[in-house]
């Protein structure tokens, strides 16, 4: 019996993949899994929603994405796994194709309707990809810097299923000024920052490339080393305390290279050179060898992040799989180095024990390890219980206006605004309108997300809906965004565990890493299924990784690790220690 619960018992010869958690990761292996074996996915779900972080909230016909998603990867195999199941937005002659261009993440995407594209392993030595359609590849450039990727899709089957190819804006609110994100050397910055403030960060940043920090220890090191002192404490030291609670010099430099990577003073300056120059060419929006934080174009559901993965969700319940929803794992039972089985619980108290022959886990690594019955030596059980996380509150606002705009009077054009100002415990503005407007039920109003962090036992966090709701309104309005009187309405989302910090106990994580991965059939995915902080494309690749290896009879756990790894970073650190 491959599948057992209290109730009527069900017998199948196929096996069972047990997956914990209906995030991106989750749902990610549950329909590969479907596509490609006739191994049969079990999702539980503790909370009544699909999507993990990466959800859509619904509130009074408006629309709230937790944290903003950009749908773009450096990862052709996820592209084209999004495409497949939503398009992009068909602007033009479909019979004949229609070609967008979107940037993100180092490379430039060619979109065309109607492909599509070959799919290659994730890692090598993971098997081949067995392709869910019979399809003839796409010839592939030789190189990525010969010409740009493409990704093909279908018509989608749902005018409302399709992605929309937006323009990015992220900026930086600083001095009640506009600054670009990331810094670029225009007239307009080096008036925001004044003739001091510039000399400044020009000497120190000449002094951090004369004399490197190393090794570099922390996440301060990380950043001083690339932008010089004087751009840390203006731009980077008050919006990362106030995201991590932690002071920069007492966070690993590893999530620098994680989220970070490739970006410095220098890469935002050529990137600004380039741009300049690219602008002459005729229509030439192609950013190849751009770093993540320079992107000008990505994909993004029509309705939301939430409508893929309630897509991909109806696709794994259509395909025989099963999803079984606000049901909370609390027992993982284990026979030596298996897992056999796990118990659940749901919001009644009723009790259900699930097997299966794969465990896939995106749950937190503390709340598993609290769960596992086998024996957990007691230094895996400290390093579990040091962990910590970072919470996370948005509170949407409907106003009628903003009091900042563009200069020709419209709509701030942004996605995101982050706020460096010391005198507000805001980190970030998220303008849903410009992420698509479909997100927003009326047209003339302006509908924004204001984005805390915090713990758990923080007042904030505590803190009663209405009164959230007015301390965020005065926070807006004291730093000059809107004013008060223009606030009609709002709505306030708490997402616990949203970010895996790296301090606390991180800095022996290898100690647990090592426990877990001793279990041969558990698979741990997801950001905080490793404790990692990963992007929706990193948690789809672990799980699709894990998958790769299962069918072909061969995980690499450790390949599993070392997605969304710096690789440059690592070998820097090797070096500094040598």
């Amino acid at each position: 019996m491959r599948y057992v619960t209290s109730g009527p018992a069900r017998t199948s010869v196929k096996k069972t993949a047990l997956i914990i958690g209906a995030g991106p990761a989750g749902l990610t292996a549950a329909l590969e899994f479907l596509r490609r074996s006739d191994i049969v996915p079990v999702v539980l779900e503790a909370s009544d929603e699909i999507g993990g972080i990466s959800r859509t909230i619904k509130y009074k016909g408006y629309r709230m994405d937790i944290g903003g998603h950009r749908f773009f990867s450096k990862s052709d195999r996820v592209m084209q796994w999004w495409i497949d199941l939503m398009p992009p937005e068909t602007v033009g002659d479909a019979a004949t194709g229609v070609n967008h261009q979107i940037s993100y993440q180092g490379k430039t995407r060619e979109v065309t309707v109607p492909a599509h594209l070959h799919q290659e392993p994730v890692l090598r030595g993971t098997g081949p990809i067995q392709h869910h359609i019979d399809v003839e590849a796409e010839e592939q450039p030789e190189t990525a810097e010969e010409v740009a990727a493409k990704v093909v899709a279908h018509e989608p089957p749902d005018p409302d299923l399709v992605m929309l190819i937006r323009p990015r804006k992220s900026r930086i609110y600083y001095l009640r000024k506009f600054f670009d994100y990331p810094i670029t050397l225009t007239a307009t910055t080096l008036k925001n920052l004044g003739a001091v403030r510039t000399v400044k960060v020009g000497v120190s940043y000449m002094k951090s490339r004369v004399s490197q920090i190393a090794p570099e220890k922390s996440l301060e090191d990380f950043l001083i080393n690339r932008f010089g002192r004087q751009l840390y404490l203006t731009f980077f030291k008050s919006y990362t305390e106030k995201v991590w609670g932690t002071p920069c010099n007492e966070i690993s430099a590893e999530w620098g290279a994680q989220r970070i990577k490739g970006l410095s003073l220098t890469s935002a300056v050529k990137h600004f050179v380039k741009k300049a120059v690219s602008r002459k060419k005729k229509g030439d929006l192609a950013q190849k060898g751009t770093d993540t934080s320079l992107i000008e174009r990505f994909m993004y559901p029509k309705l939301g992040p939430g409508q893929l993965w309630e897509h991909v969700a109806d696709l794994v319940k259509e395909k025989g799989g099963e999803i079984h929803m606000n049901w909370r794992v609390d027992k993982i039972h284990c026979e030596g180095e298996r897992v056999v089985s796990v118990d659940a619980v749901n919001r009644s108290g009723e009790r259900r024990t699930f097997a299966g022959d794969y465990f896939f886990s995106t749950m937190p690594m503390r709340e598993l390890v609290t769960a596992i019955d086998a024996p957990v030596p007691a230094n895996v059980r400290e390093v579990s219980d040091g962990l910590q996380y970072r919470d996370f509150i948005t509170v949407g606002l409907l106003a009628d206006r903003l009091k900042v705009r563009e200069p020709d009077g419209g709509l701030l054009k942004d996605t995101w605004i982050y706020v460096q100002e010391p005198d507000v415990l805001l980190g970030r503005l998220q303008i849903f309108n410009n992420w698509s407007p479909y997100l927003v039920a009326d047209s003339t109003k302006v509908w924004i997300g204001l984005e805390y962090f915090c713990y758990d036992t923080d007042d904030l966090w505590k803190m009663p809906d209405e009164d959230l709701k007015k301390f965020a309104i005065g926070e807006v309005a004291k730093i000059g965004i809107l004013n008060a009187e223009d606030v009609s309405d709002g709505h306030v989302v708490r997402v616990p565990k949203t970010y895996p910090a790296y301090f606390g106990t991180y800095n022996r994580f290898d100690e647990l890493r090592e426990f877990v991965d001793g279990f041969e059939n558990l698979f741990l995915v997801g950001r905080n299924g490793m404790h990692k902080y990963n992007n929706q494309d990193h948690s789809m690749l672990t799980a699709m990784t894990a998958v790769d290896g299962i069918i072909a009879g061969n995980v690499d756990k450790a390949g599993l690790w070392e997605i969304n790894t710096e690789q440059e970073y690592h070998e820097e650190k090797g070096k500094s220690r040598a």
